[in-house]
């Protein structure tokens, strides 16, 4: 079976090494002593959330191809928060998912919402990236890193001001989750297959620490779902495609929150 988190990240190392000819790390460092935006937190917003919904902006995938080819997260992403989103997540990759760097640069002085950017990181240089275009918390995926190279990157990331949402699929990845993590979401997709269950966040529930704010991630399409997440201990629900897939994604969210409310 084709592994897709290998291809996946083979690319993204190609990626970043272009990246770095262009703008050199010490570059990025110099451009962050200059901006003003200070991050605000992720993690707050979603404990005192009633909903806990983190909208998320992606135009394609993997798996589903384009889901929302002819969209701008410049219309949307303002319209997730007035809908009632708790924080934002933008997939910044652009080979696998119709991402770029320049969505959360340009939401930034449009929204006041947490922005999670979501990509494959692999390398401090995107911590850096992260941090200069504007994003509150990054995703550190268990998936991609040695537990070492992970918690280097957690404690890169705060220094930089950034929260850290620790993304783990399997027991095996349980070990990753530290005093020092600031959200662990709990991925419902197998990144290798892109096969999906939720049922996955419930079976890990129980296994990961008490006081942890969790995130349950992918493959949430009704109310009933959260309503039983939320008492299995889970403060945060990543939404992509539920949303994503239809022609107006913002009002749909609106009616998702209204059936939650209702």
């Amino acid at each position: 079976m084709k592994d897709i988190l290998t291809d996946i990240v083979a690319d993204k190392r190609i990626e970043v090494a272009s990246h770095k000819e262009v703008v050199t790390a010490s570059d990025l460092v110099s451009m962050i002593q200059e901006i003003t935006y200070e991050p605000v937190s992720m993690s707050r917003h979603l404990a005192s959330s009633s909903t806990g919904i983190i909208a998320e902006f992606k135009r394609k995938s993997p798996s589903k191809g384009w889901i929302h080819e002819n969209i701008s997260p410049d219309v949307i992403l303002p319209a997730y928060e007035q809908a009632g989103a708790s924080a934002l997540s933008i997939l910044t990759d652009e080979k696998y998912f119709g991402g770029s760097l320049n969505y959360i640069r340009n939401v930034r002085p449009l929204v006041h919402l947490p922005i999670l950017r979501k990509d494959f990181i692999i390398d401090e240089y995107q911590l850096l990236e992260a941090r200069l275009i504007g994003a509150d918390a990054v995703l550190l995926i268990a998936a991609c890193l040695s537990k070492e190279k992970c918690m280097y990157f957690v404690d890169k990331a705060h220094e930089l001001g950034l929260e850290v949402l620790l993304e783990i699929h399997q027991e095996s990845e349980l070990e990753y989750v530290t005093d020092t993590v600031d959200m662990v979401g709990v991925n419902n997709r197998n990144l290798r297959t892109f096969h999906t269950d939720v049922q996955n966040s419930f079976r890990l529930a129980n296994m990961l620490p008490e006081g942890k704010l969790l995130v349950s991630e992918s493959g949430i399409s009704d109310v009933q779902t959260i309503l039983k997440l939320r008492d299995a201990g889970f403060s945060g629900f990543l939404m992509g495609e539920t949303f994503m897939k239809e022609a107006d994604p913002s009002f749909a969210l609106k009616s998702f929150i209204s059936q939650m409310k209702g």
